[in-house]
């Protein structure tokens, strides 16, 4: 059976993996790229401070692409957040920077911009949409704008997760309903396993968008000693929290027991976020691993991760799933 993910991204395997911000890098991107899905370098990737101009940007992404590019010439993507076309100071350098590389995809996550959308295709760059909250109505948006996939969000992500408290078994075939077949859509939330893949594949979805599950890999930089801490973890160890955007999970510690309790006690969710020390707190948390400073947030999948395993295993594990039906 064909599958259009495939077709449309020039992939082997429908699986994208998740930009997840500072927790990606050219070697991470690389190995998925490589394992046969599509590698993705966040806005972040490869960086422990963050760049404070357009040229520094850049120049860093361009680092990681190459990095990656030692690794695999097989499809790469980019994290991209573009506003209105007249303001955005770093979407047309990034896209630049993609035909420069030869990058294929740009990951467009947030808001949908047609503008922006029209730019990436008349390069030959590929759109993959993915809402913050996914709505019949940004669905809609993004395909009349050419979106060429819709991703379907969960509530059961990590990271900062849907502003509906919407579960990826309801969220992903109400948007494959909404897309009404017109262009292919992705799961994401909680799918961590051959049985949670195939499930989003009886669903309706046509890819899966993986974070949790990847960042638990070898190449992946997130942090050895969360590493440990989440192998020991399940879904209902994972703390529950209010920050701007809306919400967050985290494992317990120092700086995640006293957001919990913040949010407990009523803080607005800019005080919260503050306290966090906004979304640093991922940086200091998950690359830097410390949880007195830092927040360490995965998805309702890491129940189903006992171990550290290469990117190219987990990847037959998910594709086990739904070799089949692909």
């Amino acid at each position: 059976m064909a599958n259009r993910v495939k077709e449309i991204l020039g992939i082997e395997k429908p699986i994208i993996q998740g930009p997840m911000a500072w927790l990606t890098d050219g070697h991470f991107a690389g190995a998925v790229s490589a394992a046969g899905g599509l590698g993705v370098l966040g806005i972040s990737a490869g960086q422990k401070e963050a760049a404070t101009t357009v040229e520094d940007t850049i120049e860093n992404m361009r680092r990681e692409i190459r990095i990656a590019r030692e690794i695999t010439d097989k499809p790469l993507g980019i994290n991209v957040a573009p506003g209105h076309p007249q303001t955005d100071r770093f979407t047309q350098p990034m896209l630049d920077l993609m035909v420069e590389e030869g990058v294929q995809v740009a990951i467009m996550v947030g808001k949908f911009s047609a503008e922006w959308t029209a730019k990436f295709h008349a390069k030959g760059i590929k759109v993959v949409f993915r809402a913050d909250t996914p709505t019949v109505e940004n669905t809609e948006e993004a395909i009349q704008g050419g979106a060429d996939v819709i991703v379907a969000t969960g509530f059961d992500e990590g990271g900062s997760v849907p502003e509906k408290i919407i579960g990826t078994f309801s969220i992903v075939p109400m948007i494959v309903d909404a897309a009404k077949g017109r262009v292919p859509v992705m799961a994401a939330g909680g799918i961590a396993d051959e049985r949670t893949a195939r499930a989003a594949f009886a669903l309706g979805a046509e890819g899966l968008f993986i974070g949790t599950a990847f960042l638990m890999s070898q190449e992946s930089i997130l942090a050895e000693n969360i590493k440990q801490e989440a192998i020991k973890a399940n879904a209902s160890d994972l703390l529950f929290y209010r920050a701007v955007p809306v919400y967050y999970r985290s494992l317990p510690g120092e700086l995640p027991n006293k957001l919990l309790q913040l949010s407990n006690e009523g803080a607005s969710l800019e005080e919260i976020h503050k306290a966090q020390s906004g979304f640093n707190g991922m940086r200091n948390g998950m690359l830097f691993g410390d949880l007195s400073k830092g927040f360490a947030s995965f998805g309702l999948g890491i129940s189903m991760i006992d171990k550290i395993e290469p990117v190219s295993v987990i990847m037959d594990k998910l594709m086990s799933g739904i070799e089949d039906l692909i």
